[in-house]
């Protein structure tokens, strides 16, 4: 039987380039899109080892883990703000310590909103692509370049939003798997794009899942770090993944052709 990996993906960010039609900014704006990528055979191990986290961990009851409630001690987390100290460090540590200790790899695309408008407004105004269908193609993609580096199928699950967003979503899945990536050819080329029968025969299955995922909880939990890292390569949630060897990048040779988290309009 062929082997499978999941792609969990989050969303981080508005996907409309006209949230702020600047083209220069002093501040982080992002749009992104990504999460956890695992061997099916691994993600029983990954879910026993989160569930182990909340069991030592009371005060979550049921509540998913979030990435906004937790750095900023609200909503479903403001328990954290009444911890001791070092009771609270030691929440942080044990955290990160499950996150860097799952037998995962985070992969992403990140958009610099300024610097999408930079390249793009002048030439194409309101032609511009939303932010997702860039993202979503090129994450889905690099994770079906290391599915089928592995001989593997990818199932892709995104996290439930709106029927409108999962629609559109849904779209782009098929249409990868249809006709292949919506990239200009010659622009691609360096990329060495997975061919549209590739893709075809490499994604394998679509599907909406909710925050009770524990593994949704977890791309929840390490997209925010890497698009923090766009911008400051040492800020420490994002150090701590690279440190650990979580980053597709570590996978990444010129020789099996896969690629790293995408940092796009950056420049």
């Amino acid at each position: 039987m062929r082997s499978e990996y999941l792609f969990y993906m989050d969303d981080s960010g508005p996907r409309d380039p006209d949230r702020d039609r600047g083209t220069e900014s002093n501040r982080a704006d992002w749009f992104a899109l990504g999460g956890v990528l695992i061997d099916s055979a691994h993600e029983d191990a990954a879910k026993a080892a989160i569930e182990a986290f909340r069991r030592r961990w009371v005060q979550m009851q049921n509540e998913p883990l979030r990435s906004y409630d937790i750095r900023h001690r609200t909503q479903r987390f403001r328990w954290l703000a009444s911890l001791q100290p070092a009771e609270y460090q030691r929440f942080m540590e044990e955290l990160t310590a499950l996150i860097v200790g799952l037998p995962i790899h985070v992969l992403a695309c990140v958009i610099d909103r300024p610097g999408y408008n930079k390249r793009y407004l002048q030439a194409y105004g309101a032609r511009r692509w939303k932010l997702c269908r860039t993202a979503f193609n090129i994450a889905v993609e690099r994770a079906a370049k290391v599915a089928l580096h592995h001989g593997a199928r990818l199932r892709v699950y995104v996290e439930r939003s709106d029927k409108p967003t999962e629609t559109q979503f849904k779209g782009y899945f098929d249409e990868m798997r249809r006709v292949g990536l919506p990239f200009n050819a010659a622009n691609s080329e360096k990329y060495r794009p997975l061919t549209p029968e590739q893709l075809h025969d490499t994604l394998f299955e679509f599907r909406v899942k909710t925050k009770a995922s524990l593994l949704m909880q977890l791309a929840d939990l390490v997209l925010w770090p890497v698009c923090q890292g766009g911008y400051d390569k040492e800020h420490r949630p994002y150090a701590e993944l690279a440190k650990a060897g979580k980053l597709i990048d570590v996978l990444c040779t010129e020789e099996n052709g896969l690629l790293g988290v995408k940092y796009s309009c950056f420049d």
